[in-house]
């Protein structure tokens, strides 16, 4: 997956059938929050060499 950081807008480019898909999913989860009021939060920290997970708790 390639992510793009452009000012306030990231996008996300998939690069293969899995990743599409996978970014289907996330769009729809996130498509739900917007629309119940919730939000992605962080969980923990994202260390690049030590901890390779970003973790995100939806409330």
């Amino acid at each position: 997956m390639r992510i793009e950081l452009e000012g306030a807008l990231i996008r996300m480019i998939p690069e293969n059938d899995r990743e599409r898909e996978e970014l289907n999913q996330l769009w729809t989860i996130i498509i739900g929050c917007v629309n119940e009021g919730k939000r992605l939060v962080p969980v923990g920290e994202y260390i690049p060499g030590m901890k390779e997970v970003a973790t995100f708790h939806i409330e």
